[in-house]
């Protein structure tokens, strides 16, 4: 996955994600707000050779920074722009995944579901922010593996429980051995 979230003139990402289709990436990001016209003009010239994502809201808005840049609500405002963004034949979306159920209810079962904001349950518990136990560091919509994969989500995008781990590869394992758990129990 190349993760540019690519937002300009339909001109200017068709020739990024062109370049990225060149190099052979399976994966781009664009922002879902960047219209219509921006979205196709990237599937265009990813043509068959990468598939586009387009990211719906960022998982580090809240309520109160959407409202600062005149935005409500994101379980909604990420319907509306992944709308748009399949309309335009995104083949992936990048989602928090606290939308990820809403949005997999309403994409066929070939798009594709990024969620970043994955979050490994604290050990502290009820002491974190979340009510869950759920660390978010700047990430303000997160989840576990477990509730990202029970929610639809394809892809896990996790960074820093990793990279900032003690042991980071021991952190990875556990990550992926509750994602992996999740998948293997039945949906309700």
């Amino acid at each position: 996955m190349l993760d540019l979230k690519l937002h300009d003139i339909p001109a200017t990402v068709a020739r990024a994600a062109r370049a990225a289709a060149d190099l052979e990436v399976e994966l781009v990001t664009v922002h879902a707000l960047g219209g219509p016209a921006m979205l196709a003009a990237a599937v265009t010239a990813a043509s068959d050779r990468s598939a586009v994502a387009a990211v719906t809201v960022l998982t580090s808005h809240d309520e109160a920074e959407l409202g600062a840049i005149g935005l409500e609500g994101a379980p909604a405002l990420a319907e509306r722009l992944a709308r748009l963004a399949l309309d335009a034949g995104c083949q992936a979306l990048v989602c928090s995944p606290r939308e990820a159920s809403s949005l997999r209810a309403l994409a066929s079962p070939d798009v594709q579901l990024v969620c970043p904001g994955v979050r490994p349950r604290s050990s502290a518990g009820a002491d974190t922010p979340d009510p869950r136990g759920v660390v978010g560091d700047d990430q303000a919509r997160v989840a576990t593996p477990a509730e990202a994969v029970r929610a639809g989500a394809d892809w896990l995008v996790v960074g820093r429980p990793i990279t900032r781990a003690a042991d980071p590869a021991a952190a990875a394992r556990a990550l992926r051995d509750q994602a992996l758990a999740a998948r293997a129990v039945p949906p309700r």
